[in-house]
């Protein structure tokens, strides 16, 4: 052989060769970036706490919709509802295990305001569910029910089913700086038409005779009770009663029906819940106004991944609806009866 031919020969096997590596090194990037592109998307649920039926549904529809976009849940509760200490704690963990979006019912809404906005300062979208942070402006954004609308509707189905009568109200309310119990206890006062109070807690109403005995319950079944239980003791002609919730409402009519009231007093409420609107079949609760935890939640993490994927956050206020249930009917108040309500109690 000629050593021109050995000399073309050995250029052609290392050119071979080069195109080979590249081929190699290319393969490899390719891989690297669509394993870092499919990483999975870490989201947070913190609610008030694990036992509130609502609350079990909205982590139901969070772990639904993660498992559908292949996102991994990491989920958290208070103790109680106002353990704002807790949501601290999960807020801070969250935020160490690499959660691109927390979606968090704020049990203290003004004293988890630093704590979100350590989160935001990180890079975490931070999505209020259900109960508005204060200032509102706090959170990126808020999924919830119109609280204050849900209030006016069985505000005004109170006022037209108490028509000629005197109303004696008492309002069982949740706690002092909570934003949800606040506007729902407007609410109602509004559409009763009755004036609002600036808070909305057991500590207002001095100015309204109508309501003659208000008490924080917490929204707990017990506590709504014992509330119930002082709100007669003191004032035996009490004709309506607004409750801060279902397991308030239900505490509330144990306490009437064991006082042999029950067919003396109405009951109005907010949830909609399955066992709620079953309330009304019973003839526990009056009326209630539902609302979609479910929907909260899967829209919530719907928002967080997309923020993962395309860098764009939600914001402002998202309302997610609420429906009036009843089986009494009042002229001009829209609503729904029972059937309804168990067909799409909480997203069900």
């Amino acid at each position: 052989m000629s050593f021109k031919r050995f000399a073309l020969l050995a250029l052609v096997v290392l050119l071979i060769a080069a195109c080979g590596g590249s081929q190699q090194a290319a393969t490899t990037t390719s891989s690297t970036t669509s394993t870092s592109s499919d990483a999975q998307t870490v989201v947070g649920l913190i609610t008030k706490t694990e036992t509130n039926p609502f609350f079990v549904k909205m982590k139901e529809g969070a772990q639904s919709k993660a498992d559908e976009l292949g996102a991994k849940l990491l989920t958290a509760a208070g103790s109680f509802d106002g353990d704002n200490e807790a949501q601290v704690t999960a807020i801070e963990n969250m935020i160490n295990a690499g959660a691109k979006g927390i979606l968090i019912t704020p049990s203290d809404t003004k004293a988890i305001v630093p704590t979100v906005q350590k989160a935001r300062d990180q890079g975490v979208v931070v999505i209020a569910l259900d109960t508005a942070t204060d200032p509102q402006d706090a959170s990126d954004a808020l999924f919830a029910t119109d609280n204050f609308q849900a209030g006016i509707l069985i505000g005004e189905w109170a006022k037209a089913a108490m028509a000629g009568k005197t109303p004696v109200i008492a309002t069982l309310d949740l706690a002092p700086g909570i934003t949800v119990g606040a506007q729902r206890h407007n609410g109602f006062m509004k559409g009763f038409g009755l004036a609002p109070d600036a808070v909305g807690t057991s500590t207002d109403n001095i100015n309204t005779p109508e309501v003659v005995c208000s008490q924080d319950t917490a929204g707990d079944q017990t506590k709504g009770q014992t509330a119930m239980e002082n709100c007669l003791s003191a004032h035996p002609d009490i004709n309506l009663v607004y409750t801060i919730n279902e397991p308030a409402a239900f505490g509330a009519y144990t306490a009437i029906k064991n006082a042999g009231k029950e067919n003396d007093i109405l009951i109005v409420s907010v949830d909609g819940g399955c066992a709620g609107v079953r309330g009304v079949v019973d003839g526990q609760i009056d009326a209630t106004s539902q609302q979609y935890p479910l929907k909260m939640a899967s829209l919530g993490v719907e928002a967080v991944v997309n923020f993962a994927k395309t860098g764009e956050k939600p914001t402002g206020y998202t309302d997610t609806g609420v429906t009036l249930i009843t089986d009494q009917a009042q002229s001009g108040v829209d609503s729904q009866d029972s059937t309804y309500g168990l067909a799409n109690c909480w997203g069900e």
